[in-house]
């Protein structure tokens, strides 16, 4: 195995383009748990982890390189929400967002959020230079994307017009350093609201006919928010894992976004 410390994006993007088939590192969070067991033997290793230029984070663009340490006390609150319920400390210090994206894990706790704010994926590579992914179509499947062999993850560019009034929960089987078992993301602005989850489907979900009935209703009443959670339960597409059971998650996900509604409608 060869193992390439790129010291900035240049560097990474040429030894991609020489070792197309090429693991990248950035924290390892994932990685190293896949190596340790067994199941993957990388031949090639290109580490990111020194590039400066992936930490960055301004209202724009959350570089792939960023931390969940990095975002906990970012002004999207729901981010800073979901970054504080990753893992430990220690993870948190090193698992970075990009990985997240790039893992494409249904439980990714960052992918609700970046579906609620209908971010892009900004990707590069040698050969085609910089490109915008929408989220809904860099995410292909069960941690599947649509990240050609060649290219690396820069960053998640933000839109201008994401709500400021968003909440973030998830559930577990416990409190803390939990896989999810549903999660889920609520925004509200001018737009109305926007209601994005997570292990519930093989891709990060928008639930677009609940948002659709919640954004027609005059007043949030106790029988729309009970319909509101109908809705969305009926609209996720879970499975039966080890970790949860179908109709649990369809049962968790219609409470949680209602929840999130009540708090985004809260004084």
């Amino acid at each position: 195995m060869e193992f390439i410390a790129a010291h900035d994006l240049d560097e990474a993007l040429a030894a991609r383009a020489d070792r197309p088939g090429a693991t990248l590192l950035s924290g390892g969070t994932d990685l190293m748990v896949e190596v340790n067991l067994a199941h993957h033997r990388p031949s090639d290793v290109v580490s990111l982890r020194r590039i400066g230029q992936l930490r960055e984070v301004t209202p724009e663009r959350i570089g792939a390189g960023a931390t969940w340490a990095d975002l906990e006390h970012s002004h999207q609150r729901a981010l800073a929400q979901a970054a504080r319920t990753v893992g430990s400390p220690q993870i948190r210090a090193v698992g970075t967002v990009g990985g997240n994206v790039a893992t494409a894990s249904p439980a990714g706790d960052g992918l609700p959020w970046i579906a609620a704010a209908d971010a892009t994926i900004v990707v590069r590579s040698m050969a085609r230079g910089e490109r915008a992914i929408p989220w809904r179509e860099f995410f292909t499947g069960v941690k599947r994307t649509s990240l050609g062999s060649d290219e690396v993850i820069v960053g998640i560019d933000v839109p201008a017009d994401v709500p400021e009034v968003q909440e973030f929960a998830k559930v577990g089987t416990r409190n803390a350093m939990v896989i999810s078992t549903v999660s889920c993301v609520v925004m509200r602005g001018a737009d109305g609201f926007r209601v994005a989850l997570g292990s519930v489907a093989p891709t990060p979900l928008r639930a677009s006919v609940a948002e659709q009935f919640l954004n027609t209703q005059p007043r949030i009443s106790e029988s729309v928010l009970s319909e509101f959670a109908r809705i969305v339960s009926g609209e996720v597409r879970p499975i039966t894992d080890h970790r949860s059971t179908e109709a649990y998650r369809r049962h968790a996900a219609g409470v949680i976004a209602r929840r999130l509604v009540e708090r985004c409608v809260a004084p």
